[in-house]
C-alpha cells in the first residue's frame, strides 16, 4: 500500500521571506537574548516571582540553541549563488560570504553567555565537559566559514579579532562550568597531603637513645599558630560596610566546604562562634547574606574566573578587540553590501561592545573588586590613600546613595524634597545590592481547607492529571510574606544564646538536636507538652504545632476587643505557616526530615473539611467583614470562625483511641494541645504562650536546616533564596551542628632527651 503524502501549499513569497530573513532572525534573536540574560540574570537570586524566574529559564535555554542553529544556517548559507538558485527546494546563498564569516565569530561570542549567569541549576555545572566538546565544535564550525570565505574575504582581520574573542568568552564559560562542579569544588578545598612526623625517623632515634640508656620520652608539642593573633581576636562593635564584605569573603572563604559537606575543625568553629557572639542581628545577617552572595557567584556566574589577573588581560583584550573591529569596519568600503546586512553588523558590533561594557561596570562595582582592591579587614586603612578613597567612594555608591543636605538655611519644603529623594535612591541602591528576596513563602492549612479550587478548576486539573498538583497548590495558596526585623533579630538572639551555652561540641550537638523539647524542658512550666514533641515524628510535630499555632492565633484575634500588635505572636505565625510551606511545598528540601507529612496533612485537610461542610459552620456577618485587625489589615472572619469552630469541639477523649491507626489526621490532636496552651497561660498569668511558640518554631526551624542536605541548601541561593537556608549557614557559624571535628590534631610528636 502506498503512502500518500500531503503537502500543504505555502506561498511563494512566504517561503522566499523565511529564506531570506531566518539567519538574519536568528542573528538578532541570540542577541537579544543575551542582552535579556545579563540585565535580568541577577535578579534571580532577588526574587521568587515566577513571573521573572520562567522568562530567564526560556531564555537561558534559546540562547544556546539559537547560536548554534545560526552557525548552522550560516554553514549552510554559504556557496556559488549562481549554482543554487535556480534549485528547487534549496536556500538561496547571501552574496556576500565574507560578512556571513564575519557574523559567525560573534555567534561564538554569544555561546560563551554573559557574565552574570553560567548556570541555571547545580546540576548544569556537571555538564561542563559537554560545554567543553561544544566549544571545540563550535570553533571547527566557525573556522570552516571562516576557510570558505577565503582568499577574497575583505574582514578577514575584524573576524579574526572576533574569533579569539568568542573562543576567550566560551573558554571562561566552561572554566566557570568546571570550577563549580561538585568534584572539582570539592578538590579546590583539599590541602596538600600530610604525612605526619617522619615516624621511621623518630623511631631510630628513640631506640638509639634508649640502647645508650639515656632517660628519653616522645611528647607532644603543640603547633604555632600560623594565623596569627589577629585571626584570634573577634571584632567588636558594628561593622562598617566595607569591613561587613571583607568578613564575608573571609568565612565564605572558610566555610565553602558546607555546600559539599566538609568536615571543620575546632579552631575554626571557635573564630566563626566568637566572631558572630559579638556581633547585633543586623550585622551578623548582612555578613551571611553576602557571603550566600558569594556562594551564588561561585556556583552561577562567571565572577570568579575574570576576577583575576588572567581574567582582567583577557577583559582587555576583548574589549580592544571589539573596539578595534568597529573601526575597522567603519573605514572599510560598505558599497557592495546590502544595507540591512550592514545595519545588523553595526547591531551585532554595538551590542557586543555594550555588552561588555555593562559586565565591566557590573564588576567593577561587585564585591569582588571590593575584595580584590582591600580583602584583609585587619589591615589598618590610610584615610589619604588612593587605594582607599577608590574602595570607599565604590562602596559609598552602591550603598549610601548621597548624602542629605541638612544645611540651616534650607527652607523645611526643600529640605523634606531633599530626604524624600534620598530615600528613594537608597531604597533603589539596596534593591539592587540586595542577596536574596527577603521574603518569605507561607502556607496555611485552615486557609486551604476553606477555600477549595472552584467546579471548573477541579474539572480542568482533574482532565490534565493535576490532581495534588503543588505547581497549582502554590499559585493558589503560598503567600509571600516579608522577612521582618523582629523575626530576624529574635532567630538570631535564640542561637546567639544556645551558641553561648555550647562550648563543647557535645553540647552543640545536643542543642542542635533539639526540636522543641530544650525550649520546653528549659522554660519554666511548659515541661507538661514535652509528649506533643518528643513522642512525635517531626513531620507529624510541624503540623501537630501547626494547627495549634493557628487556633490560638484566631481565638485571640477573635475575643480582643482592640487589636492589639503583638510582636511574638507574629513571629510564632509566620514561622508556623512558613514552616508547613517547607514540608508541603518543598519536598526535595524537607526530604531528609520530611517523614509522611503529605500524608498527615492530607487526612487532617480532610477531617477539617467534613467538620466546615457539616452545617455548623457560623456566618460572617457585615460587622464582621468590617472589623480591622492590626495594620488596619482586614481580619479574615470565615477563618476565625474556623478556628473556633474546632476549638468547641468535646476533646477529653484523645482521638487516637477512636480512629486508630486508619487515620493520621492531626485536626483534633491540635485542638488539645492549643487548649493545653491556653489554659497554662490563663492559669499563670506570668507565663506567655506566644514566647514559647515562637521559641519552638525557631527550634522547628533549625533542626530542619541543620539536617537538609547541604547542595539543596546551595541550589536556593539562585531561586530568591530561603530563609532556612540563612538559619542553616548561621548555625554554622555558631558553632550548632555536627559538621565539625571533635578532636583537634595541632601538635607535634618531639623527642625529649632528660628528666
Amino acid at each position: 500500500m502506498g503512502r500518500m503524502l500531503v503537502e500543504i501549499p505555502i506561498p511563494p513569497k512566504w517561503k522566499r521571506l523565511w529564506n531570506t530573513w531566518d539567519l538574519r532572525g536568528f542573528i538578532m534573536l541570540s542577541l537579544f537574548l543575551q542582552t535579556f540574560l545579563i540585565l535580568m540574570a541577577p535578579f534571580r537570586k532577588r526574587t521568587k516571582h515566577k513571573r521573572i524566574i520562567m522568562p530567564l529559564w526560556s531564555a537561558y535555554l534559546l540562547a544556546d540553541w539559537a547560536a548554534s542553529f545560526a552557525v548552522g544556517l550560516i554553514s549552510n548559507s554559504q556557496g556559488n549563488p549562481n549554482d543554487t538558485q535556480g534549485k528547487k527546494g534549496v536556500r538561496v546563498a547571501v552574496e556576500n560570504e565574507d560578512l556571513l564569516a564575519f557574523w559567525a565569530p560573534f555567534l561564538l561570542v554569544h555561546l560563551g553567555g554573559p557574565d552574570t549567569i553560567t548556570a541555571f541549576a547545580l546540576e548544569d555545572n556537571e555538564l561542563w565537559l559537554r560545554h567543553l566538546l561544544g566549544l571545540v565544535f563550535q570553533c571547527i564550525a566557525a573556522v570552516y566559514v571562516f576557510v570558505q570565505s577565503l582568499p577574497h574575504n575583505r574582514l578577514w582581520i575584524s573576524t579574526m579579532l572576533m574569533f579569539l574573542t568568542g573562543i576567550i568568552k566560551y573558554a571562561e564559560r566552561t572554566r566557570a562550568l568546571y570550577l563549580a562542579s561538585a568534584d572539582r569544588f570539592k578538590d579546590s578545598m583539599l590541602t596538600e597531603a600530610d604525612a605526619g612526623p617522619n615516624y621511621a625517623k623518630l623511631m631510630g632515634e628513640y631506640f638509639s637513645k634508649k640502647q645508650a640508656k639515656l632517660p628519653t620520652r616522645i611528647q607532644m608539642v603543640p603547633e604555632p599558630d600560623r594565623a596569627g593573633k589577629s585571626a584570634t581576636r573577634a571584632k567588636r562593635g558594628n561593622l562598617t560596610e566595607l569591613e561587613t564584605v571583607q568578613y564575608a569573603y573571609r568565612f565564605f572563604n572558610k566555610f565553602k566546604g558546607l555546600v559539599v559537606d566538609m568536615i571543620f575543625s575546632r579552631k575554626e568553629r571557635n573564630q566563626s562562634r566568637d566572631f558572630f557572639l559579638n556581633r547585633t542581628a543586623k550585622d551578623a545577617f548582612k555578613v551571611i547574606e553576602i557571603e550566600l552572595n558569594f556562594i551564588y557567584d561561585v556556583l552561577f556566574t562567571k565572577f570568579p574566573v575574570v576576577c583575576c589577573k588572567t581574567g582582567a588581560i583577557s577583559r582587555v583584550f576583548s574589549f580592544g578587540a571589539i573596539c578595534s573591529a568597529i573601526v575597522l569596519f567603519v573605514l572599510k568600503n560598505k558599497k557592495n553590501y546590502k544595507n540591512e546586512d550592514v545595519m545588523i553588523t553595526y547591531g551585532l558590533l554595538f551590542g557586543a561592545l555594550v555588552l561588555d561594557l555593562t559586565a565591566l561596570i557590573m564588576l567593577a562595582f561587585s564585591d569582588w573588586t571590593i575584595i580584590y582592591l582591600r580583602e584583609s579587614p585587619d589591615d589598618e586603612l590610610d584615610n589619604k590613600s588612593r587605594m582607599t578613597r577608590i574602595v570607599s567612594g565604590v562602596l559609598r555608591f552602591m550603598t549610601e546613595g548621597t548624602c542629605r543636605d541638612t544645611t540651616k538655611d534650607a527652607t523645611t519644603d526643600n529640605m523634606q524634597l531633599k530626604e524624600s529623594a534620598t530615600e528613594t535612591r537608597k531604597w533603589k541602591i539596596k534593591g539592587l545590592r540586595r542577596s536574596w528576596s527577603e521574603s518569605i513563602s507561607t502556607y496555611n492549612l485552615i486557609y486551604y481547607c476553606l477555600h477549595p479550587y472552584s467546579t471548573f478548576w477541579q474539572f480542568l486539573s482533574r482532565y490534565l492529571g493535576l490532581n495534588d498538583s503543588l505547581i497549582l497548590d502554590e499559585m493558589n495558596y503560598a503567600k509571600p510574606e516579608k522577612c521582618t526585623e523582629e523575626l530576624k533579630n529574635f532567630i538570631f538572639e535564640e542561637l546567639k544564646s544556645k551558641s553561648e551555652l555550647a562550648d563543647d561540641l557535645e553540647t552543640a550537638k545536643e542543642i542542635s538536636s533539639a526540636r522543641g523539647d530544650w525550649v520546653l524542658r528549659v522554660e519554666d512550666g511548659w515541661v507538661d507538652l514535652l509528649k506533643h514533641v518528643v513522642d512525635v515524628d517531626y513531620d507529624q510535630s510541624l503540623i501537630l504545632w501547626h494547627v495549634a499555632t493557628e487556633l490560638c492565633y484566631n481565638k485571640e484575634l477573635e475575643k480582643a476587643s482592640k487589636k492589639v500588635i503583638n510582636v511574638r505572636r507574629d513571629i510564632a505565625k509566620l514561622l508556623s505557616d512558613y514552616m508547613l510551606y517547607l514540608l508541603i511545598m518543598q519536598p526535595n528540601m524537607m526530604s531528609a526530615v520530611a517523614g509522611i507529612g503529605q500524608i498527615r496533612f492530607r487526612d487532617t485537610c480532610a477531617e477539617a473539611k467534613r467538620l466546615f461542610t457539616s452545617g455548623k459552620s457560623r456566618e460572617v456577618n457585615q460587622d464582621q467583614n468590617q472589623t480591622q485587625g492590626s495594620g488596619n489589615m482586614k481580619l479574615d472572619w470565615e477563618q476565625i470562625n474556623a478556628c473556633i469552630e474546632i476549638l468547641e469541639v468535646w476533646t477529653e477523649v484523645p482521638p487516637v483511641s477512636i480512629k486508630g491507626d486508619r487515620s493520621k489526621s492531626l485536626l483534633f490532636d491540635s485542638c488539645i494541645l492549643a487548649k493545653e496552651l491556653m489554659d497554662i497561660e490563663e492559669k499563670d498569668k506570668s507565663k506567655d504562650k506566644w514566647l514559647i511558640l515562637s521559641k519552638v518554631w525557631v527550634e522547628l526551624l533549625c533542626y530542619a536546616a541543620i539536617r537538609s542536605r547541604a547542595n539543596t541548601q546551595a541550589a536556593q541561593v539562585s531561586r530568591g533564596g530561603e530563609l532556612i537556608t540563612i538559619v542553616w549557614l548561621l548555625m554554622a557559624h555558631f558553632g550548632l551542628g555536627d559538621q565539625f571535628q571533635i578532636n583537634e590534631g595541632q601538635a607535634r610528636a618531639k623527642l625529649i632527651v632528660g628528666k
